[in-house]
């Protein structure tokens, strides 16, 4: 499942080529055809994530809203202009093994922010050596994270954003024909936005949206506010829960899936099975703190690098291959980077969960 960064930058995406056109919106595989029939022809007016759903606003009061799950992916084609601010080493966008957007071409309610800062300061921000999300390398990256081909002037082709993100082949015609059972198509007269697979794509009101965002917790992409701080604080102090469930609660807080939750509780230092409510606020507050910084980290970068002080051949290599780029993730009887101890990997409610036992006290 796409973690949070990879759907701001889908977010973004559709902000650059889809808002403020008219769209032709249609339900080739036909099981949104009622929706789509309600879109077609309106203009998109607005594009926002939060945590793991994006919404899209559309005239007279209308929403689009989409949670892509495991399986789903956006399609873009036609003349894409990548985002600027998320521009990266080769235009990498998307999600280590997820499935997410396939760019196949060439904000949300008005109260939360569209674009996030240029930087958030982590507590482990600056080791030496280059910064988390230096810019940089030219390798490519083997686990195919994240990709748009390229960055800055439009390019007619097809690209994939997901997990396994790909470009293909330039396009013979425009629109190309659906690939697949698509759910929903978004067309304007330039670029064209396909959807497959996902958990939920309904239309909906803006009171419907807000009642949605209202129910998950703060993403520090859309507020960085202390208040937003404060609310991740205090829901996470009430509970018994080990903080490995916890962080992965988008009631508690938007955005993080297994990786970012491996890795941040890592870099803390902080054992996953730990009740939540036995850390104690610094502890709560530094959490916090680390992830506002990986996700803009995630959104710029495109990949989820989690490691500080790598030297120009580590960021080199860490950015070509994803087992170069993580702490404990799916390091599994690997020795831990820092003491030698083997790397745990155990089930946590169901899903993998990778940390160190010296480390993670």
């Amino acid at each position: 499942m796409p973690e949070g960064h990879s759907v701001h930058r889908i977010a973004r995406q559709f902000g650059r080529n889809f808002v403020g056109h008219v769209c032709q919106v249609s339900s080739p595989q036909g099981r949104f055809v009622e929706g789509a029939a309600v879109l077609d022809g309106l203009r998109m007016i607005g594009s926002t994530a939060v945590g793991k759903q994006m919404f899209l606003e559309f005239e007279d009061g209308h929403w689009l809203r989409v949670h892509l799950g495991i399986y789903g992916a956006w399609d873009f084609a036609g003349d894409i202009s990548v985002d600027a601010t998320i521009a990266s080493a080769e235009g990498r966008m998307g999600q280590t093994n997820q499935r997410g957007t396939e760019l196949l071409t060439a904000s949300s309610p008005s109260a939360i922010a569209a674009s996030a800062p240029t930087h958030v300061a982590g507590p482990r921000a600056d080791r030496g050596g280059l910064p988390l999300g230096a810019p940089g390398s030219d390798a490519a990256d083997s686990a195919a994270e994240d990709s748009v081909a390229s960055i800055g002037a439009p390019r007619r082709a097809r690209i994939r954003m997901a997990e396994q993100d790909t470009v293909s082949d330039a396009l013979s015609e425009f629109p190309p024909p659906p690939v697949g059972a698509v759910r929903v198509r978004i067309l304007t007269e330039s670029a064209v936005a396909d959807l497959r697979g996902p958990t939920v794509c309904e239309l909906a009101t803006a009171a419907e949206i807000q009642a949605v965002i209202d129910r998950l917790g703060p993403d520090p992409q859309n507020d960085p506010s202390d208040a937003a701080e404060q609310t991740f604080i205090q829901r996470a102090s009430k509970t018994a829960r080990p903080i490995g469930l916890v962080l992965m609660d988008q009631a508690v807080v938007s955005g993080i899936g297994n990786v970012y939750r491996a890795e941040m509780l890592f870099r803390a230092g902080i054992n996953p099975h730990t009740p939540a409510k036995n850390l104690s606020r610094e502890q709560l507050h530094d959490l916090w703190v680390d992830w506002a910084y990986l996700l803009e980290i995630g959104v710029r970068l495109g990949q989820m690098m989690t490691m500080d002080a790598l030297g120009p051949e580590d960021y080199t290599l860490a950015m070509a291959n994803r087992d170069d780029r993580h702490w404990v993730y799916k390091r599994e009887g690997l020795p831990c980077r820092r003491c030698g101890t083997n790397i745990v990997l155990e089930e946590m409610a169901n899903r993998k969960l990778y940390w160190c036992p010296t480390c993670q006290r």
